[in-house]
């Protein structure tokens, strides 16, 4: 038999790995990025992020279909924005920890390290 606490906690994590797995594509966590400050449409993504058009359509629609993502059409435009602030915080704060932990300049103690296997 399995206790309803344990239960709760396979269900966290799975939906913690979900979350991990729908942001481990560096595109997405770009896309993520790039709308942090307002809602854009896919030629001013494309602009700022180097891929296909075929490619950056399809992590939109992934980020779209999962709720990261809202959208909304004016004429023959899509724009997209973040429907998520929580996600964009997440990878805000965990993208600036790795960016201060590949710093050659900082110090930084091993046991506050994201990044295994890093310590200088």
């Amino acid at each position: 038999m399995v206790s309803q606490a344990s239960t709760n906690g396979d269900a966290v994590f799975e939906s913690v790995a979900e979350l991990f797995s729908l942001l481990s594509t560096p595109v997405r966590l770009k896309i993520i990025s790039a709308l942090c400050n307002g809602e854009k449409n896919v030629s001013e993504l494309l602009s700022e992020i180097d891929t296909t058009q075929p490619n950056m359509s399809q992590h939109l629609s992934t980020l779209y279909r999962a709720g990261v993502l809202g959208k909304r059409r004016d004429s023959t435009q899509i724009y997209y924005r973040l429907q998520s602030e929580r996600v964009a915080t997440l990878c805000r704060a965990v993208c600036t920890q790795v960016a201060i932990e590949m710093d050659p300049e900082a110090s930084i103690d091993p046991s506050e390290r994201l990044l295994p296997g890093t310590t200088r």
